[in-house]
């Protein structure tokens, strides 16, 4: 059953201090809307709970892109064609450029935006393990002033997040400091363009004289929210790269992750992609590092 339009209400007050203070004088009944990626699919099933809808697309306070010495802002507007685009993401955060490439096609990247991404808060959302590998914190909005969460603690189950009713996201941080890591990612679906993860990977390590000495790993689509690694960074760190280490590492992966059988994917078929994909990653580090 289709959505009758005449039951919604939309506004557009264009600039951020008019929306955050629309939503202080209404908690919880104003839904910000951007690119619409994820609601209009909803609208279109009448499936959109939500009838008071204000938008949030194209304000100048949520799209810029502001390099710093020692950071990156994102701000919350901005789309994936704009990552892909940016010179510094590209450069020094590659697991997020390519992230942003493999979300949708064309028309999605050009209106899918980050901040969208983060709140839709899917398990399979591509770019979300990229954000926990780097280390990024959110800069959250409202009538009521700015407060930061690390993206590591936002999340606090399917679908459940930090986000008070009267707050966007503004900015996303993220630091410089991973010029001389190795990035890793691979995302596993139906297809090669235009579909949903069954099980994707975001990894970084810092490898120098043949030792790994950092390790970063998240996966997506393999438990209630994007999934940080930490015994099985625990393992890597101050080991040397290889076969064995590999091995070892893909069997700490079944006890941190947690899988479903849903329509894309089996619990099995997750949880053995998930111990390759790491294993391919231990392995690549081997080679890339003696590359350098």
């Amino acid at each position: 059953m289709r959505s009758d339009p005449s039951e919604y209400e939309l506004v557009a007050p264009g600039s951020l201090r008019a929306v955050v203070s629309l939503l202080a004088s209404e908690p919880g009944a104003w839904l910000p809307i951007a690119g619409g990626t994820d609601l209009m699919v909803l609208y279109a099933a009448g499936k959109l709970s939500a009838r008071k809808l204000v938008s949030i697309w194209n304000l100048p306070e949520l799209r810029a892109i502001e390099v710093l010495p020692g950071e990156i802002r994102i701000g919350a507007g901005c789309t994936y064609t704009d990552l892909r685009r940016n010179d510094i993401v590209a450069r020094e955060f590659p697991l997020l450029a390519s992230a942003a490439a493999w979300t949708g096609g064309i028309a999605n990247q050009n209106r899918g935006t980050l901040g969208g991404n983060i709140i839709n808060a899917s398990p399979a959302a591509d770019s979300l393990p990229a954000l926990l590998v780097y280390g990024a914190t959110l800069v959250l909005v409202s009538a009521r002033g700015e407060r930061e969460v690390p993206y590591t603690n936002f999340h606090h189950g399917y679908k459940k997040h930090a986000l008070a009713p009267d707050e966007l996201i503004r900015t996303i941080r993220l630091p410089r400091n991973f010029a001389d890591y190795i990035s890793y990612s691979r995302k596993v679906g139906a297809r090669r363009a235009q579909a949903i993860s069954k099980v994707c990977i975001a990894a970084l390590a810092n490898v120098r004289d043949g030792m790994i000495k950092d390790a970063r790993i998240a996966l997506g689509s393999v438990a209630p929210v994007p999934l940080r690694l930490t015994e099985t960074e625990r393992l890597l760190i101050g080991k040397k790269p290889g076969p064995q280490l590999a091995q070892a590492a893909a069997k700490t992966v079944i006890a941190q992750i947690h899988p479903i059988d849903d329509i894309r994917s089996t619990i099995q078929y997750r949880a053995a992609i998930a111990a390759n994909l790491i294993a391919e990653f231990v392995n690549a580090l081997r080679s890339q590092a003696e590359e350098k």
